[in-house]
């Protein structure tokens, strides 16, 4: 078996025995390189019929290429390849086109292939047939440069309330100037495209510096001179048009909110450091480090990435980030993938800009937001790194240098230990293994915050899933009506209170693909004592149920969920704890990039997995897994949220699959023993490293 553990644990009951990991398998999951990214875009620009413009410029009613990454191959022919030494599956590409001018604008997915030389393309239908709007599309730079023109322009007739409020204003403002952050999703209903946009002062940690006015610009139409100001709000005032707001200010009637100079230095919303700790120690000396003394002991070559009896293939999705396959322990097969869906915000407020959001990241490209990570800080200085290459909203890959990393990270408490004591002062023995795993580690830097995202390799054959959240909180301007969700962490800032959720697949194939589901929680009987008459134990029981279909196996959030799931041998996906579907290639992923922008008809909706309720008896099944906490801001989330306390993950751990710990392969053990017990003054050491 094995297990899954979140708050309580999900198992794998394996029926078949698998075949060690073939030669060079990882690079049939290896993301697309620059040379083969050029290829598929020189090939789908050169094709009359796609009618493609650049992605940079022009108009928004335009045929454009939006992304372009791998398309992972069918699970069963990458099988054949992997087990059987069947044929190498055919090198392809996912591009998503966008097209904008013609006269139902639509977004279309195609496969290219095969690489590295494309000769051919045919569309990627979504489950059902359902086709991509145009207006569900994620947001481009190009779109973004007519929506910053847009909104300076309308709000021209606010310059003098914004300089008198703020200082800083949009109009040839050179190093004084306003800026913007965007609100999804953008409207009430499908078709929709009206953004709620924050303006803040562009200063350092910008998002912390709102200027208390929030409009809302309709810029659905493709012709930007078309796009118009609908509502604002102003320091907890609604206003039907930028004429009224600026006469309100004219007349003097206006509840003007003049924020304070920002200081030169030691902003409060920068990473100067200020003040001291009372009679702490020193903190201007290096601190403890991780150190490699006889070199690096895992192995690193392409994606593949092997560490003690782990093994497993990584890409890294400009979609959606972290995907890992083939996932091997012993040579045993545990997982084919596991993957990152999903990261969701919802938000409440006083606001119009806070009580509307509701962010999902994959639709604002997260795993193409995998920034450099920085030595020594975001890993250490031991880590080996490597590069990212996405094409994204651009006209050729762009390099993303050291956007991953991976290390060896003592973990600071031992794997297992026992003192074996005496009772006499004296010990029997003492042994211990060293604490220590291997991460494999990338960043999310979407706009406010920044997800730190780890896969973590133990000796013991567990395998961890984990999100750290930090970087700014999502903030908006305080009213006193703002206290009711959340806190004032600054002068003029409130923090507002919001959830996050993540999402992950795990498609486990331990010992093969025809696997069951269960549940075991624990119940409590009351019993006759069997060895004193008269006498009653209460004691705790397991309790088994099997699902034997996919609504049975869907566990929803807010209710307890079983303490320990067990598998064995829009987005509604934020509903459950957890649950268990049947695999179908149709069903490759829980949300698109589509979601954010459509999350009232989206192309993917995760309830449709599991409303056909197939069996899931001795199949191929996926657990979809959904972790997340409850975030209310204070003041101490300034000026970023700090890790401790803010990080969610689940465990897959072997249960009852192998015979004994597998760590115990590991030579990291220490065993000392007495040679002159009671008294313990002369001891024997073994080690089995120097």
């Amino acid at each position: 078996m094995w297990l899954l553990r979140l708050p309580w644990a999900l198992a794998l009951l394996a029926t078949a025995a698998s075949s060690g990991p073939p030669a060079d398998p990882a690079s049939i999951f290896a993301d697309l390189s620059p040379a083969e990214l050029r290829a598929v875009r020189t090939f789908l620009m050169e094709r009359p019929e796609l009618g493609l413009s650049p992605s940079q410029g022009g108009p928004l009613a335009k045929n454009s290429l939006f992304l372009v990454e791998l398309l992972p191959p069918p699970k069963r022919r990458a099988l054949r390849f992997l087990e059987r030494g069947g044929a190498r599956p055919p090198r392809e590409a996912r591009a998503v086109v966008f097209f904008g001018a013609q006269a139902e604008p639509n977004v279309t997915e195609l496969a290219v292939g095969p690489l590295p030389s494309p000769s051919s393309y045919r569309p990627l239908p979504f489950k059902g047939g359902r086709t991509v709007p145009f207006s569900a599309r994620p947001m481009t730079r190009r779109e973004y440069e007519l929506l910053h023109g847009a909104l300076v322009a309308a709000l021209a007739p606010l310059e003098p309330l914004l300089l008198e409020a703020t200082g800083f204003g949009f109009q040839n403002c050179s190093e004084r100037c306003l800026t913007f952050s965007d609100i999804a999703p953008r409207g009430l209903g499908p078709g929709e495209r009206r953004t709620w946009l924050v303006i803040q002062r562009f200063v350092e940690g910008f998002f912390l510096h709102p200027a208390g006015l929030e409009v809302l610009l309709d810029h659905r139409d493709p012709e930007p001179r078309r796009w118009s100001v609908q509502r604002l709000w102003y320091n907890g005032r609604y206003f039907g048009s930028v004429r009224e707001l600026a006469e309100s200010h004219a007349r003097g009637s206006l509840a003007l909110a003049r924020l304070p100079e920002p200081p030169a230095r030691q902003l409060f919303s920068s990473y100067e450091p200020r003040g001291r700790f009372p009679g702490g120690t020193r903190t201007d000396v290096h601190g403890a480090k991780v150190c490699e003394p006889q070199g690096r002991r895992y192995r690193l070559r392409g994606n593949r990435l092997e560490y003690g009896g782990w093994s497993l293939a990584f890409r890294l999705r400009s979609s959606a980030g972290l995907q890992l396959f083939d996932v091997r322990f012993g040579g045993e097969r545990v997982a084919y993938e596991l993957s990152v869906q999903e990261a969701i915000a919802f938000y409440g407020g006083h606001s119009p800009a806070a009580m509307q959001t509701k962010y999902m990241d994959a639709g604002w490209a997260m795993g193409a937001s995998s920034y450099e990570l920085a030595r020594g800080v975001d890993c250490p200085e031991t880590a080996a790194f490597l590069d990212a290459h996405h094409l994204l909203d651009a006209d050729g890959p762009v390099r993303f240098p050291n956007a991953l990393c991976v290390f060896e990270l003592p973990t600071g408490v031992p794997l297992r230990r026992h003192f074996d004591s005496d009772f006499q002062g004296g010990f029997h023995f003492y042994a211990g293994l060293k604490g220590r795993a291997l991460v494999l580690r990338t960043t999310s830097t979407v706009y406010n915050y920044d997800y730190i995202w780890d896969f973590l390799l133990y000796p013991n054959g567990v395998l961890e899933a984990k999100v750290h959240a930090t970087g700014y909180i999502h903030a908006t301007f305080y009213t006193p009506e703002g206290r009711r969700y959340g806190s004032r962490v600054h002068t003029h800032l409130l923090g507002n209170i919001h959830t996050h959720l993540v999402h992950y697949k795990v498609d486990l194939d331990v010992a093969g693909s025809g696997n069951s589901f269960e549940t075991m929680d624990i119940g409590f009987e009351n019993i006759s004592n069997p060895w004193s008459a008269g006498a009653r134990v209460v004691q705790p029981r397991l309790q088994r149920e099997p699902r034997r279909r996919e609504r049975d196996a869907a566990l929803p959030l807010g209710r307890a969920p079983p303490r320990t799931p067990r598998l064995s041998p829009p987005l509604t996906c934020r509903r459950y704890h957890l649950a268990v579907t049947r695999r179908h290639e149709n069903e490759p992923s829980s949300s698109s990039i589509y979601s954010q922008n459509d999350p009232w008809d989206p192309p993917v909706t995760f309830e449709s997995f599991i409303r056909d309720n197939e069996t899931i008896e001795d199949q191929d099944l996926v657990a979809w897994v959904t972790v997340g906490f409850l975030h209310v801001p204070h003041a101490e989330d300034i000026p970023n949220t700090a890790t401790p306390g803010n990080a969610v993950g689940f465990f897959l751990r072997p249960f009852n699959f192998f015979s004994e710990d597998p760590s115990v392969a590991s030579r990291a053990a220490v065993i000392v023993r007495p040679l002159d017990p009671p008294a313990c003054t002369q001891l024997h050491v073994q080690r089995w490293t120097p």
